[in-house]
């Protein structure tokens, strides 16, 4: 008998709508707050309306969909699916993975909830792989161990313009922002294994690019070797033409893979500001 699948994520994924619905995933849009009032990624809040408000100096917060919202999902999907594959962020990085593991506790094994450890463009990933390997006729369990164990096969990293944003949620001094800001200085970030961590320090957004991408050369050709592997560029600001300008210098530096191009969640831009770039890779099913 072959099972009927469901597929949840939430907007963490870097899934638009458009992209869910040709995936057929049913898509959770994050909430955050904006001035002391919530926000729903891609719903109530576009990007470019997201960092007018930046530019403005509002405080903007990261937040969890209600768990209500989430179990509600559930019981419509489980009326006409045996099973759902709920991907939320990485635990490493946000208690939402925790939360909608307990929350599946209730349901018998029924809603498997993959950690992977990604978020944004691997994340998104793993979801196209999921659905590659369902078609195949994987088992949703199956899916999951074969998922959570390939996790490691992954890699981002991204270059800051500003420390100010990380000052905020306490990932960085107040002195160290204000040093960074004086000598132009432009952290390079990493994610490996759903943490996020520092890789470099860099003078300017020009050196920063250059460590980006040998960063993820260096990956491909070692890490990576012999996998097939998904390349992808990314950005955060409301500017579409920016992030264009440099998916274009991606794919010159990597011109064997067809590099995507993704405008990272909110609930990153949060973390990270206006003006972020990254690149990333993920092994593809």
């Amino acid at each position: 008998m072959i099972l009927k699948t469901a597929i949840v994520a939430d907007t963490n994924s870097n899934l638009t709508p458009q992209m869910a619905e040709e995936l057929d995933v049913q898509l959770i849009p994050m909430p955050f707050f904006i001035g002391g009032e919530t926000y729903l990624e891609g719903s109530t809040c576009t990007h470019s309306m997201f960092f007018e408000k930046l530019r403005e100096g509002a405080e903007v917060f990261t937040s969890q969909p209600p768990p209500e919202q989430i179990t509600h999902l559930w019981d419509l999907l489980l009326k006409d699916h045996d099973n759902i594959l709920h991907f939320p962020m990485s635990s490493g990085l946000s208690g939402s993975c925790q939360t909608a593991k307990a929350l599946a506790k209730d349901y018998g094994g029924r809603v498997l909830v993959v950690d992977d450890r990604r978020i944004s463009l691997t994340l998104m990933q793993s979801i196209r792989n999921a659905r590659t390997m369902l078609e195949q006729g994987m088992d949703p369990a199956q899916i999951q161990r074969i998922l959570e164990g390939e996790a490691a096969q992954s890699s981002i990293y991204l270059a800051v313009n500003t420390l100010e944003y990380l000052r905020k949620s306490g990932r960085v001094t107040a002195a160290a922002a204000a040093m960074a800001a004086v000598l132009h200085i432009k952290p390079v970030l990493q994610i490996q294994g759903g943490k996020l961590d520092a890789y470099k320090k860099v003078r300017g957004m020009g050196q920063a690019k250059k460590v980006l991408i040998q960063a993820l050369k260096d990956d491909l050709q070692t890490r990576f070797a012999g996998l097939n592997m998904a390349v992808y560029s990314g950005y955060t600001g409301g500017d579409p033409a920016y992030g264009e300008a440099w998916q274009k210098e991606v794919q010159a530096a990597f011109p064997a893979y067809q590099v995507g191009l993704t405008s990272l969640p909110l609930s990153v831009c949060c973390h990270t500001g206006e003006g972020v770039l990254g690149v990333g890779c993920a092994k593809v099913w």
